[in-house]
């Protein structure tokens, strides 16, 4: 199953106010043909101990919730 940058900005929409609350955020920067969605975490988000527990109890639970074809969600810096 093929999924579209569209699904995927729509439930990053859905997390994005609890990252933003913290001074935080989240930009996608790929889909992978595999169904693995890179993002970069932004803002306070890029440099807080706790965003690997971000990524995975937040951003990758939410994101696999609503859509389920996701494998992962890794966050790649640059």
């Amino acid at each position: 199953m093929n999924i579209s940058r569209e699904q995927v900005l729509k439930a990053l929409e859905s997390i994005r106010p609890y990252l933003q609350a913290d001074s935080g955020d989240v930009e996608l920067i790929e889909i992978s043909n595999d169904n693995i969605i890179k993002v970069k975490l932004t803002g306070a988000c890029s440099s807080c101990p706790m965003s690997i527990m971000t990524l995975r109890a937040g951003i990758e639970r939410s994101l696999m919730r609503e859509i389920p074809a996701i494998k992962r969600v890794e966050a790649v810096s640059y």
